[in-house]
């Protein structure tokens, strides 16, 4: 090696310990934004922040000859980092009752994400699974919030199984689908009642910038506090109706897992070599291979829960197969200009969100790139 080379590499290593002082250095800062954070109640999720400071960093690196997009890199990861460390931190309670929060199914990996956030926020927990509901009823005698979080299939039975709740008692579901819950719930309990949907899985290492839909229920104004505080953890909150929730998840959940699930099986029936595919794969195609793979390391009785959760989902499937059938004589026929014809009328619709989804999709192709072996 050179004495020049090496010299210069020298000099980087020396720059990546500055660096490095520096990130600990951040993170310390981090630490105390998170405690003034917990005391006085602000989400550890500030997207006005998070994005003038973006702005701001992206154009002070173009006016030093520095990537704006490797700058905005930097700290997007440096920021997921923070969030982390302000999750360890604790929440401010927004709640000044006493009451205790009740969590239906928080032996499940999703009741104990929920319980660790509201223990984390100062609240005393309480969780009932199948050998323990013979003693619901003196655990819900003092219920701020009873939270059902099951499997789709027995929410409703459960629900419709609740002893009486105190008249102030929150009442609410985590199931992905929303109009059949919501209403077992308002038939059940008088008192405050709203449906939660956490589209997210158990997995996620904090609630920073992940999404909770909301479908009113009834008296808004006394779980208002229950928002707050999914606000406090770093959530966000979609409000939405529940029928046009039930709709969307058809699209977002049924119909996504249910191609996924049927690629999944295509693969394996055609005897694919995953091994070979990994290493010919673009990044594009290694992010939609670990999709799929993805959905087959999971529970396979909640995805057919899901996938056939409703006649509506199973509606829409039988309009894909159909179309997928269309789609299929089109290729048979090599009718290459209805198949542009097709696929303009398809770049029309979707207009500018095309363009933008080709932007944001650029992020993940580099990691998945970047992780590539």
């Amino acid at each position: 090696m050179s004495t020049e080379l090496l010299q210069l590499r020298n000099e980087i290593d020396e720059i990546d310990q500055s660096i490095l002082s520096l990130i600990a250095k951040r993170l310390d800062l981090v630490t105390k934004v998170g405690e003034i954070k917990s005391r006085q109640g602000i989400p550890i999720y500030d997207r006005k922040r998070e994005t003038e400071m973006l702005a701001k960093r992206r154009e002070e690196a173009e006016k030093i000859g520095v990537s704006p997009l490797l700058i905005e890199d930097i700290l997007r990861r440096l920021m997921r980092e923070s969030y982390l460390s302000e999750h360890e931190k604790g929440f401010k309670k927004v709640y000044t009752g006493q009451g205790s929060i009740v969590i239906i199914g928080g032996n499940g990996q999703m009741g104990r994400l929920f319980a660790r956030l509201f223990t984390l926020s100062g609240y005393r927990v309480n969780v009932l699974g199948s050998k323990t509901m013979h003693k619901a009823a003196e655990v819900v005698a003092d219920a701020a919030a009873v939270i059902v979080t099951v499997p789709i299939n027995k929410t409703i039975d459960i629900i419709s199984s609740l002893p009486p709740l105190p008249k102030n008692t929150i009442l609410t579901d985590f199931t992905s689908i929303k109009a059949k819950p919501l209403q077992a719930m308002l038939d059940n309990h008088q008192g405050p009642v709203v449906g939660l949907h956490p589209m997210f899985g158990p997995d996620v290492p904090n609630l920073a910038k992940q999404i909770i839909a909301y479908c009113d229920g009834r008296y808004p104004d006394e779980y208002q506090w229950l928002i707050e505080q999914m606000r406090i953890w770093g959530a966000n909150l979609y409000q939405i109706d529940a029928k046009q929730h039930d709709k969307c998840m058809s699209f977002i959940q049924a119909l996504r897992h249910f191609t996924s699930f049927s690629f999944g099986v295509n693969l394996q029936r055609e005897k694919a070599d995953l091994e070979q595919l990994i290493s010919l794969s673009s990044p594009i195609y290694r992010l939609e291979l670990m999709m799929v793979g993805r959905l087959f390391a999971q529970d396979p009785e909640l995805y057919a829960d899901i996938i056939m959760a409703s006649d509506d989902n199973i509606e829409l499937i039988k309009h894909y197969y159909e179309r997928f059938g269309k789609m299929v004589e089109l290729i048979e026929q090599r009718d290459k200009e209805k198949f542009i014809q097709n696929f303009n009328e398809v770049t029309d619709w979707f207009g500018d969100y095309a363009k933008r989804f080709i932007l944001e999709s650029q992020t993940l192709l580099k990691l998945a790139n970047d992780n590539r072996e």
